[in-house]
C-alpha cells in the first residue's frame, strides 16, 4: 500500500516538474520518466499489455522522436522568449476563472454515466484485445507513430537542404 503511494507520488512530481521546466529537453526526458513511471503502476495494477506499450511507445519512442526534433531546432533568443510569454499570458489570462468556475460547477454536478464494462477476465488472448475490443486504438497509436517519424524526416531534409 505505501509503495504505491510512494509511485503515485513520483508519479505527480516528475509530471509536475516535466510540465514546469522551461527547458524543452528537459520536459521531454521528464515526459519520459513520466511514462516509465506510469508504466510501473500498470504493471502494479495487472495490466502488463498496457504497461509494456506504454513503455515501449511513450518512454521509449516518442521520446526519441522528442529528442532528436529538439536538437535539430533553432533556440529562441531571450527576447523571443519573453515577447512569446507575454503573448501566451495574455491569451490564456481567463484561464484559471475559467478553471475554478468549472471546477466549482462539476463539484455541484452529480452525473453518473451508465457504463456497462466487461467482465475483467472474459477475454485472456491479448490477440483478441488487441485486434477485436481495442483495434481503433491500435490503429490510433500507429498512425500517431507514423506522424512522429514522418515529421522527423521532414524536419532532416529541410536540414539537409539547408
Amino acid at each position: 500500500m505505501y509503495i504505491d503511494i510512494v509511485i503515485l507520488t513520483a508519479l505527480l512530481l516528475v509530471s509536475l516538474w516535466t510540465v514546469m521546466t522551461r527547458s524543452i529537453l528537459r520536459s521531454a526526458m521528464g515526459l519520459a520518466l513520466t511514462s516509465v513511471i506510469l508504466a510501473i503502476v500498470m504493471f502494479r495494477l495487472n495490466s502488463p499489455l498496457a504497461a509494456v506499450f506504454e513503455l515501449s511507445v511513450c518512454a521509449g519512442l516518442i521520446s526519441v522522436l522528442f529528442v532528436s526534433t529538439i536538437s535539430i531546432t533553432q533556440p529562441y533568443t531571450t527576447e523571443e522568449i519573453l515577447k512569446r510569454m507575454k503573448d501566451m499570458f495574455a491569451r490564456f489570462r481567463f484561464l484559471p476563472l475559467i478553471i475554478i468556475i468549472s471546477g466549482i460547477a462539476l463539484a455541484f454536478v452529480n452525473i453518473r454515466p451508465a457504463i456497462n464494462l466487461p467482465a475483467p477476465e472474459a477475454i485472456k488472448d491479448a490477440r483478441v484485445i488487441l485486434w477485436n475490443s481495442r483495434g481503433l486504438d491500435l490503429m490510433g497509436q500507429v498512425l500517431i507513430l507514423l506522424t512522429g517519424v514522418f515529421g522527423i524526416v521532414i524536419l532532416f531534409k529541410e536540414r539537409l537542404k539547408k
